[in-house]
């Protein structure tokens, strides 16, 4: 069994912030992002997932200052990601970024880089930030407002000439390192219902002139990462630090075609009702109360659900699918498969549990509900649990992270497995998660805080016809970032 809990485990060496600076009284309250996933309906690639998941689950268990060695077989070929396509410089050059949850800065590989990818295996045009090609583009310094409050404090050596650099390490000797630049990003402004027109602002970003390792690779190779964290440093924190935009972001993933909705700013419909936030946490960690599975209550332990150092809930739209400690995983799969004792059960790729069955599973198999704190609800019914290799046969997502090592064997990941199919909101601003059952091909509404308007923001496939998709398995995360009301020029 490979080792989840130790693959492409991040360490940030030097903690790098991004700040943005989006003109002052001129930003819209909404942002949204159309979103595609790589594994859509059928025939989904199991090693895929399970890869991506643990890379994923290196960076959620990820601390300042802590290096975790590694196992196993993280291949990022396999990995599945979630990408989005932004542009960044004047003139405008557009970059392919990955969308991290678990992190907090944003940052593209640039020109003159050591060992920065050129290619990609995932269909992409990769492209070089070249600081000189644009016309907007400035240094940060490390004497600075932004640097010395990335670091809290000014950096010993630092003089009027040096720039403000940073330095992140993975856990399998991968790192990335460079320094920070200020430019123009191009976004998409909402100008009504389902329409938009494109517009500028300006972030700090990291300009990466190193790579090592899987970061060089060309396998999965993308132009950066946007990180998309709660700290002051991610995408979210930028936009709100202008004032016109709230802390909220919300998702809707379509589990049939792998199409939705992510929605920075208020959600006015459908309402959600919510669960606090573990304060103090780095992730989007909840607290959950109790299992049910169909009528029957799990009798599981008194302390598997509390929150601390590896263990608690942690919320992540970047896993595929739900991994669960053996206190959990054990019971709750002796109690779903208790209305089938006859199932033949075998080990597909020595990863997930299967079997043969021609029937509807919702009718052979129980609901599962994750109770949380405030009295909110997670259903998930048996066609989302489990999924289909082949007509006659399903598998199940639930995966038992004690097989793997000690490390994050006692946290409860809840990914897209049972995320999707719901509107799922972050109210950072305070400290809240909340979901509904929804109709992920449909649209949601966002208000404006600024003119009090109401928007219809729809499931859009901006990619749908592109070279993206890679023998119908990949298709592109396609991301729209659209500012309502007023230009940000």
């Amino acid at each position: 069994m490979m080792d989840l809990w130790r693959l492409s485990l991040l360490v940030v060496i030097v903690a790098a912030m991004v700040v943005g600076e989006l003109s002052s009284g001129c930003l819209g309250n909404v942002l949204t992002l159309n979103v595609k996933r790589k594994f859509a309906g059928r025939g989904k690639d199991l090693s895929a997932m399970r890869a991506h998941d643990m890379r994923r689950h290196g960076r959620l268990l990820s601390t300042v200052d802590v290096d975790i060695p590694l196992g196993g077989n993280g291949h990022p070929s396999e990995t599945g990601l979630y990408f989005a396509k932004i542009g960044l410089g004047n003139p405008s050059e557009e970059y392919y970024v990955q969308v991290d949850t678990g992190s907090d800065i944003l940052w593209v590989n640039c020109a003159g880089c050591d060992k920065c990818p050129t290619k990609s295996d995932l269909g992409l045009g990769l492209t070089l930030y070249d600081p000189k090609r644009s016309s907007t583009s400035r240094l940060v310094y490390c004497d600075q407002d932004f640097c010395t409050s990335t670091y809290d404090g000014p950096l010993p050596g630092c003089k009027p000439s040096l720039q403000c650099q940073y330095n992140v390490v993975y856990g399998d000797g991968s790192s990335t390192a460079g320094y920070f630049v200020k430019d123009n990003i191009q976004l998409e402004q909402v100008t009504g219902n389902l329409q938009s027109k494109s517009t500028n602002g300006t972030v700090v970003f990291g300009c990466g002139g190193r790579q090592s390792g899987e970061l060089g690779s060309s396998s999965e190779a993308l132009d950066g990462i946007l990180g998309f964290g709660q700290a002051n440093s991610s995408i979210i924190s930028q936009l709100a630090a202008t004032g016109k935009v709230k802390r909220m972001f919300a998702h809707c993933f379509d589990n049939d075609d792998g199409g939705g909705i992510f929605a920075i700013g208020e959600v006015v419909s459908p309402k959600v009702k919510t669960t606090p936030m573990v304060p103090n946490q780095a992730h989007y960690n909840v607290v959950m109360k109790e299992i049910e599975v169909g009528d029957t209550l799990l009798q599981l332990p008194s302390d598997v659900f509390d929150s601390g150092d590896q263990k608690g809930t942690i919320v992540d739209s970047g896993t595929t699918l739900a991994y669960l400690p053996p206190a959990i995983y054990e019971p709750l799969m002796d109690e779903i498969l208790s209305p089938q004792p006859a199932l033949q059960l075998y080990s597909v790729e020595d990863q997930f549990t299967c079997f043969h069955y021609l029937k509807n599973v919702d009718d052979g198999f129980p609901t599962v509900k994750f109770h949380f704190e405030g009295s909110l609800i997670l259903r998930i019914y048996p066609h989302e649990y489990l999924f289909q290799i082949r007509e006659d046969i399903w598998c199940f997502g639930w995966q038992n992270s004690g097989m793997q090592s000690k490390d994050g064997k006692d946290i409860i990941l809840l990914g897209d497995l049972v995320l999707s199919n719901k509107v799922v909101v972050y109210d950072i601003e305070n400290q809240t998660i909340g979901w509904t059952e929804y109709n992920c091909s449909s649209s949601i509404k966002v208000r404006d805080e600024s003119s009090g308007a109401e928007y219809s923001i729809g499931a859009h496939d901006i990619a749908s016809g592109s070279s993206l998709r890679i023998a119908g398995i990949l298709t592109l995360l396609s991301i729209l970032i659209a500012l309502l009301n007023t230009s940000i020029a």
